[in-house]
C-alpha cells in the first residue's frame, strides 16, 4: 500500500529511511509549536487555543503535501508571516486579531486561485532577484529584532532603543527581569554552537535546554515569578492532563469589515507576497538539494505543493492561526534521505502526537523561544550575500527595503518602498528599459504610491 501510494521503488528509498527522515524533520521545526503561541498571543488571542490551531494547521499542510505532491516537505504557520501579522496588523496598526485572520484566509483563497490557474510563476518571474532576497534579509532582521524584545534584551529608551538595564523597567529586578535576560543570552550562545556543530533539531534543544536551565534557576532562587511584570512560573502545568485546548476562543472568527478596504488589500497582498516567495524559494531551494528538479531546472508537481501550501493557509485561518508555509526545516529531512510523502506523513503523525502535550510547549517562556527568533532571523539573513549591491540600482532598493522592515517595524512597509524605490530610481536614471521592468511591477509601485497618498 505505502508503494503504491508514495512509488518509494521509483524514488529510490525504503520505509524505514522516509520515517527516519519524517523524524529528523519534526524534530527540526517543532520550535515553531512553542513560538507562534507565543507571537501570536502578543495579540490578545488565547494561547492554548492557538497552540490547538497550530499543531493542526501543521497537520492538515504536511499532509496535504504528502497527498498533493508526494513530496518530503512539512509546512507549519510561517516564521516573519506571524509576526507581521502579530506586531503590524494587530499591534502596529491596532486592527483586531480577527481582522487579520481574515486578511490570512483571504490571501489563501487568492493563492489558491493563483495556483489553479498558473499565475504565481507570472508574478514570481516579475519581481527582480534582488528584491526577493533583500525580502527574505529584512524579514530575517525583524525577525532577530523581535527576538531581541521578546528577551528584553533590547528596550525602549532615550535613544528609542537601547540595550536593558534594571533602570529602564519599572519594578524590575536581577531576580525576575535580569535572569531572564541572563538566560536568553546563554540560550543564543546555546543555540549558535547546536547550529555550528550541526545536530539535528538545534533550535529546538535551544528552546528546552534554556527553558531547564530557567527552572533550575527558579528552584534555585535566582528567578522569582513576578506575574505583575508577566514572569510566571516555569513548570508545565499538568493539572489538566493531557487534555487539548480548546479552539473555542479563536475558531472561525474572521472579521472581514474592521479594516478599510484599501488597507486590507494591502494587508493582504503583504501576506500573499511573502508566502509565494518564502514558499517557491523553499520548494526550489529544497528540491535542488534532493536533486527533485528536471533538466529545465523546474520541479514537477509543484501546483500539487504550491495547492497544500494554499488550502493549509485557508484551512489554518479558520482555525485560528497565520499563514501556514512550507518550512525551510524540510531539507534536514531530505538530507537524510527523505524523497516522498511518506516522509511528510511521518512527521505530520508527529505533530498529531505532540497536540496532546500542550502543557510542556505553552510552559516554554518567551525568553527561551526568543534564542529561536533570533537565529532564525540569521538563517534568513545570509541571503545578503547573494544580492548584487555593486548595480547601484538593484543594491539601493534593495537596502530600503532591508532597511525599512526593523526600522519601520513593518515586512510591508518594506515591500512597499522596496518595490517603489526599484521603479522610481530605475526609470529616473534611465535603466528601466534595460532592466526590462514588468508590467507587474509598475502596478505595484503605482498601488503602493496610492496607499500612502490615500491611507
Amino acid at each position: 500500500m505505502l508503494e503504491k501510494m508514495f512509488k518509494l521503488k521509483e524514488n529510490k528509498t525504503t520505509v524505514k529511511t522516509e520515517v527516519l527522515a519524517g523524524v529528523t524533520t519534526f524534530m527540526t521545526m517543532a520550535y515553531i509549536l512553542a513560538v507562534n503561541p507565543s507571537i501570536l498571543s502578543a495579540t490578545g488571542m488565547d494561547q492554548g487555543a492557538v497552540f490547538t490551531a497550530t499543531v493542526l494547521a501543521s497537520f492538515l499542510g504536511t499532509v496535504c503535501m504528502a497527498l498533493f505532491a508526494n513530496y518530503p516537505f512539512a509546512l507549519a504557520p510561517g516564521m516573519g508571516l506571524n509576526a507581521y501579522f502579530a506586531y503590524t496588523v494587530v499591534l502596529g496598526r491596532g486592527y483586531p486579531w480577527q481582522a487579520a485572520l481574515a486578511a490570512v484566509f483571504v490571501e489563501g483563497v487568492v493563492f489558491i486561485l493563483l495556483s489553479l490557474f498558473s499565475v504565481r510563476e507570472a508574478i514570481f518571474n516579475s519581481i527582480p532577484a534582488n528584491l526577493k532576497k533583500a525580502v527574505s534579509v529584512g524579514i530575517g532582521l525583524f525577525i532577530a529584532f523581535i527576538g531581541l524584545q521578546n528577551a528584553k534584551i533590547v528596550v525602549g529608551g532615550a535613544t528609542l532603543v537601547e540595550l536593558f538595564s534594571l533602570e529602564a523597567i519599572e519594578g524590575a529586578t536581577m531576580n525576575d527581569v535580569g535572569i531572564t535576560v541572563v538566560l536568553a543570552i546563554i540560550g543564543v550562545l546555546i543555540t549558535s554552537v547546536l547550529v555550528i556543530k550541526q545536530v539535528k533539531g538545534n533550535i529546538l534543544w535551544g528552546i528546552l535546554i534554556t527553558w531547564v536551565l530557567g527552572i533550575l534557576c527558579q528552584f534555585a532562587g535566582l528567578y522569582v515569578p513576578n506575574p505583575d511584570l508577566g514572569f510566571y512560573g516555569l513548570l508545565p502545568d499538568f493539572s489538566a492532563g493531557l487534555s487539548v485546548p480548546s479552539l473555542a476562543p479563536i475558531f472561525a472568527k474572521l472579521n472581514f469589515t474592521a479594516i478599510p478596504l484599501a488597507e486590507f488589500v494591502v494587508i493582504i497582498f503583504a501576506f500573499l507576497f511573502v508566502d509565494m516567495f518564502d514558499t517557491l524559494g523553499t520548494l526550489i531551494g529544497v528540491a535542488s538539494k534532493a536533486d527533485m528538479l528536471d533538466k529545465n531546472g523546474k520541479l514537477p508537481n509543484i501546483k500539487g505543493a504550491l495547492m497544500a501550501d494554499a488550502v493549509a493557509t485557508t484551512a489554518g485561518a479558520v482555525l485560528g492561526t497565520s499563514t501556514t508555509t512550507t518550512f525551510v526545516e524540510s531539507a534536514s529531512g531530505v538530507s537524510e534521505g527523505g524523497r516522498t510523502g511518506l516522509t511528510a506523513m511521518t512527521t505530520a503523525a508527529l505533530f498529531a502526537l505532540s497536540l496532546f502535550l500542550s502543557p510542556i510547549f505553552l510552559a516554554i517562556p518567551s525568553f527561551a523561544t526568543a534564542p529561536a527568533l533570533i537565529v532564525v532571523g540569521f538563517y534568513m539573513v545570509n541571503q545578503v550575500g547573494n544580492i548584487d549591491f555593486t548595480d547601484f540600482a538593484e543594491g539601493i532598493p534593495a537596502f530600503i527595503c532591508i532597511a525599512a522592515m526593523p526600522f519601520f517595524y513593518s515586512i510591508s512597509e518594506g515591500i512597499s518602498m522596496g518595490v517603489i524605490s526599484y521603479v522610481v530610481l530605475n526609470l529616473v536614471s534611465g535603466k528601466a528599459k534595460d532592466k526590462k521592468i514588468s508590467v507587474v511591477m509598475y502596478i505595484l509601485a503605482l498601488l503602493f504610491l496610492v496607499k500612502y497618498f490615500l491611507i
